[in-house]
């Protein structure tokens, strides 16, 4: 039985869709007993559980042989880091409970860095807790999501790509699909020991880059417009993010542009995935 987390999201509603069609027995978690409707009729069982419910988890986790796991975004949280430190403590503690043999987990680029890296922090402690567990524990280190340009693409309309990083930089980005295939491949495969995967697209690419597909996709120019890093923490509460969330996003932001926030190399086995950012962008464009 293969235990899926975050199918209401992006990345587990594929982990568990690629499993299913496989035939693999599939187990999602969900918050709330209706969103798993749509799984019951695709065949996986359900089980209601929040992730830092540990009794809960630790029932939703019985008989596992493997799970995918994650730390949800906390934008309205007043203290982020602690809110998810408590997260990662309820999984290893569920995890090492119910004996899951193998897990693994959706990480960041950037991960084995204890600080400096923003919200990615929060993925480093989640890492080292799990691995504490004993379990096999396949960590996929997963690039910029390509769908992180989805809030700023009304600018468009007046011919602009915003952005907090310097346009030319080019970094790695991976679409949300690619890394639910790879999940569920992870899983799949099994695990024995801890193992890295750091995951990217099929190219890296900058905002320039992404303002010169989108262009392309509208049939009109698109030019970058960089913001300064000091108006990150504004714009992101004038989106209806906490302060707290958007100060560790604007040290990511620096991270990234310092260079500090990227691949530990070494024994992590580097995966890239086949989505290009053109594939990500047109059904972005189209909401």
């Amino acid at each position: 039985m293969f235990v899926v987390a975050g199918v209401t999201g992006h990345t587990g509603a594929v982990v568990a869709e690629a499993l299913l069609a496989r035939s693999m027995p599939v187990r999602v978690l969900v918050r709330d007993a209706r969103k798993g409707d749509p799984w019951r009729q695709r065949g996986a069982a359900v089980a209601v559980a929040a992730l830092e419910d540990t009794a809960a988890l630790k029932q939703a986790l019985a008989g596992a042989t493997a799970a995918w796991l994650l730390l949800p975004p906390r934008l309205k949280s007043a203290t982020p880091l602690e809110d998810n430190r408590r997260i990662a403590h309820s999984l290893a503690d569920a995890v090492a409970a119910a004996k899951v043999g193998h897990v693994v987990l959706l990480s960041s680029i950037g991960a084995q860095l204890q600080d400096g890296t923003g919200p990615i922090q929060s993925l480093h402690d989640a890492e080292w807790q799990l691995a504490a567990t004993g379990c096999a524990l396949t960590i996929v280190r997963a690039a910029y999501f390509m769908e992180n340009w989805g809030p700023v693409l009304g600018a468009t309309a007046d011919g602009l790509l915003p952005t907090f990083l310097p346009p030319s930089l080019r970094i790695p980005m991976v679409a949300s699909r690619d890394i639910g295939l790879c999940g569920a491949d992870a899983l799949v495969e099994g695990g024995k020991g801890r193992r890295v995967i750091e995951l990217s697209g099929p190219r890296e690419y900058s905002a320039d880059d992404v303002a010169g597909a989108l262009a392309e996709l509208l049939g009109r120019p698109v030019s970058t417009q960089r913001a300064p890093l000091d108006a990150v923490v504004q714009t992101f509460t004038a989106m209806g993010v906490a302060p707290a969330v958007a100060a560790l996003y604007r040290e990511m932001f620096v991270g990234i542009a310092s260079g500090r926030v990227a691949w530990a190399g070494g024994t992590a086995r580097p995966v890239r995935g086949t989505i290009a950012i053109e594939e990500v962008l047109r059904p972005l464009l189209a909401k």
